[in-house]
């Protein structure tokens, strides 16, 4: 019997098991909310859900807790509370596994700016380098019990779908279900084709079907396994922060997770007012004032410039003490760039090196992909734009490279695809 290998989005080769092959996931062990809720006008009139909710906030209750106790008292209020933007986050002990986490958070980074002790601006590492993972998203729409359909990209990341749970199979008598195991099957949405396209789209238009997304982080200081995340629906804030994970991701050759520096530098979660432009009901465009989650890197560029260039130099002068060694003769200049440097590397290269990380070259990388059929000119380009040009000086970022190699060994002709896809948009 062979046992096959498979290698999870960001990961190493990992053995199939029972529940599975999916990508990665991080677990998360707390929520920090990025506004709050208060009564509606209508509510705020009835003294007892005032009470309630004065009652359920001094406590730490969830808002959906405090919500349901209002419902509970006073039915004919379907839908107390509405949400507030704040200059805070929100951290209470019902959204922690452990209540003793908030407390630790508000203690060790909150501040009292006149409206009481609250988190305006914290400190976090990211667990991984793919800002997909730390940052997921996607478009949704939520029914009474569970999520009722969802986007999600094609493998080759083409084509948009929207999705939703498939029915639950019945035994041949028509009466009882049939047990599923490994939890409940997805399938395409098939009233709309199992295409998602917002504009065209009935519940989306209805507003049923909204962007929504979460960070996923660790706070430095605070003991904790699982990541805590970070819910928002604000495009404003995933789409600036994207363009923050790909900024520090070509200075650091790759890399956005863990310090950003040797002084130990993390990103920081605060929120900034900023005049949002939406278009209204008439189609005018309009613009309000909203409190939005910012991402910030204070980070001294240059010094993260200079880890590069301490990289870069100490691969040149490596080789040239193993040529010299060697008795072979030294590279003529001393101002020769770095890619010449590399392509006399690869030159020079023996073709048998044993793949072990540290020998891992951009020869093996270019090797693979002309076995796929790419050329080592577009894969390169192709590289150059998904990983910034330190990828293929810096260990770290050929591995990654590697590892995206062996994730399509089995499907090299959906890899050139991709490559080709990728290089036609950018230009």
């Amino acid at each position: 019997m062979v046992k096959t290998t498979v290698t999870v989005q960001g990961g190493s080769a990992a053995l199939p098991t029972l529940l599975g092959q999916g990508p990665a996931r991080i677990p998360t062990g707390g929520k920090i909310r990025a506004g709050i809720k208060v009564l509606t006008r209508k509510a705020a009139e009835q003294p007892q859900a005032q009470s309630l909710y004065d009652e359920g906030v001094e406590a730490g209750q969830s808002f959906d807790q405090i919500e349901r106790a209002i419902v509970g008292a006073l039915p004919h209020l379907k839908s107390p509370l509405i949400p507030r933007n704040v200059p805070w986050f929100t951290v209470r002990a019902q959204d922690f596994p452990n209540p003793e986490t908030p407390k630790q958070i508000l203690e060790a980074y909150g501040e009292d700016r006149g409206d009481g002790l609250h988190l305006y601006r914290f400190p976090i590492v990211f667990p991984s380098d793919q800002w997909q993972t730390v940052m997921p998203h996607e478009l949704a729409a939520w029914g009474a019990q569970d999520k009722r359909y969802w986007s999600q990209y094609s493998a080759d990341g083409r084509v948009r779908h929207c999705m939703c749970h498939a029915p639950v199979p019945m035994d041949n008598t028509g009466r009882r279900a049939i047990r599923i195991f490994g939890g409940r099957k997805t399938v395409p949405r098939e009233d709309n084709g199992g295409i998602c396209e917002p504009e065209s789209c009935p519940d989306y238009q209805q507003r049923r079907c909204n962007l929504t997304g979460r960070f996923l982080f660790f706070i430095p200081g605070i003991r904790s396994i699982s990541a805590f995340e970070l819910p928002t629906n604000s495009f404003y804030a995933m789409n600036a922060a994207i363009q923050k994970f790909e900024t520090i991701g070509f200075l650091r050759g790759g890399r956005i997770s863990g310090f950003l520096d040797r002084q130990r530098t993390p990103f920081y979660l605060t929120k900034r007012l900023m005049e949002v432009a939406h278009i209204d009901e008439t189609g005018l465009p309009t613009r309000v004032p909203q409190w939005i989650i910012e991402l910030e890197a204070p980070v001294d560029v240059t010094a993260l410039l200079r880890d590069r260039e301490d990289e870069d130099t100490a691969i040149v002068q490596a080789q040239l003490a193993t040529q010299v060694l060697d008795g072979a003769p030294r590279w003529e200049g001393a101002g020769a760039d770095v890619d010449t440097v590399v392509e006399t590397v690869i030159a020079d290269a023996p073709k048998d090196i044993p793949l072990h990380d540290g020998d891992l070259t951009l020869e093996h990388l270019l090797v693979r992909a002309q076995a796929y059929g790419i050329a080592a000119e577009q894969y390169q380009a192709y590289a150059d734009r998904r990983w910034g040009r330190g990828w293929r000086l810096n260990p770290h970022g050929r591995r990654r490279a590697w590892d995206e190699l062996d994730r399509y060994r089995n499907d090299p002709q959906g890899y050139l695809d991709k490559i080709e896809s990728e290089l036609h948009r950018v230009s």
